[in-house]
């Protein structure tokens, strides 16, 4: 028998009865798919599932194995930009994509996870919405110094607040006069110690005239002395004087300029709520209306509470400066009147009576001991 001639299967057409193609071209695809494949696969049927795809991720093609064969299932990864993927596309086959560096080889919709919030798009979100308040608040401050925006003011608080910043400034100037007479003091006093131990030593050397330099000596000695304890006494006052002005009422104004800050944008929102109440009212401008409101009523709330704080603070402020310096002024009078009627057993009682101690001069000096 002749040896037939070896078919071509891209030649073989087959036709049904009526002259129509049997199989259809995805079929074709199938079957020449099946044909290029290793024999030692072991294949019977092919079948590869697309769930869509792009250029930048790979596709799996699933295959099956022979009825009763003991080979388990295996997969073959395909480049999408390869001809068979393109071939793939055209035919409409559906393809697996690869979630998370896992292949799902089950059919249907892929779902992914919710991403995660990107940091960036947040911080941007964030710098978007002070940029608009910045915007908002800067318009109603010009709109204020130009006399064309309307203000909150509350007559009774802004008062107050002026005799705060103008007790303040006049505090900080007795504040620096007392500095300038302790430096004074001080340089005073220790002219006076030199001078009673020249005295001193003069009363030792020359004997016709020891009473008189001794006398003096004594005279400088003791004015130096009751010099220090009223320099005592004004650093005392200069202390609580500078943490009343520097500490105290400096916290309140850091208050107060939160407060202004609130109002100035309470003003702004309000000024915007009240500009789109006065336009239109459609599908368009009523969500921006009903937001407009909702940022009204954040502010106003913050305005409120920040009025309501720097009400209890001056209040608290002005109990506390009073008890303060009714205390110190007592004690700066007392002892600027003993020290200059000489009277050196009052003077002394009175930095007693407000628990003031001196230090002893080279109290602080480390001995010989200590320095070896």
């Amino acid at each position: 028998m002749a040896q037939e001639s070896p078919k071509n299967s891209a030649a073989e057409i087959p036709v049904t009865s009526n002259g129509q193609l049997e199989d259809s071209h995805e079929h074709s695809f199938n079957r020449d798919l099946k044909r290029s494949l290793p024999v030692g696969l072991g294949l019977s049927e092919t079948k590869i599932t697309s769930h869509g795809f792009d250029g930048t991720k790979e596709g799996v093609v699933e295959t099956e194995t022979f009825a009763g064969s003991s080979a388990s299932p295996k997969s073959s990864v395909i480049s999408p930009s390869s001809a068979a993927a393109s071939r793939l596309a055209g035919q409409g086959c559906d393809l697996i994509i690869p979630t998370g560096g896992r292949s799902q080889q089950k059919s249907g919709p892929v779902v992914l996870a919710d991403e995660v919030k990107n940091p960036a798009m947040e911080k941007l979100e964030l710098v978007r919405k002070w940029s608009l308040n910045t915007y908002k608040c800067t318009r109603q401050i010009i709109s204020e110094k130009l006399g064309r925006g309307s203000r909150t003011v509350d007559l009774e608080l802004e008062a107050q607040i002026d005799i705060l910043r103008d007790n303040k400034k006049k505090y900080e100037n007795i504040l620096r006069l007392a500095q300038m007479l302790s430096t004074q003091l001080f340089q005073m006093v220790h002219t006076q110690r030199q001078l009673g131990d020249a005295f001193a030593d003069l009363s030792l050397k020359s004997l016709e005239l020891h009473e008189e330099f001794g006398y003096n000596a004594d005279t400088q000695k003791l004015l130096a002395k009751n010099g220090e304890t009223l320099l005592g006494a004004i650093n005392f006052f200069i202390a609580s004087v500078n943490t009343l002005v520097n500490k105290t009422i400096e916290d309140t104004l850091l208050t107060v300029k939160q407060y202004e800050s609130a109002r100035i944008e309470y003003d702004a929102y309000r000024t915007d709520l009240e500009e789109l109440n006065l336009g239109p009212r459609d599908a368009n401008t009523l969500p921006k209306i009903e937001q407009s409101q909702q940022l009204f009523q954040v502010h106003k709330e913050k305005y409120d509470k920040m009025r309501n704080d720097v009400s209890i603070k001056l209040k608290f402020l002005e109990e506390n400066k009073v008890k303060v310096l009714h205390n110190q002024l007592v004690l700066f009078h007392n002892a600027i009147a003993a020290y200059f009627a000489g009277n050196q057993k009052q003077l002394e009682q009175t930095l007693k009576q407000f628990h003031i101690k001196l230090k002893t001069p080279g109290a602080d000096a480390p001995s010989w001991l200590e320095e070896q």
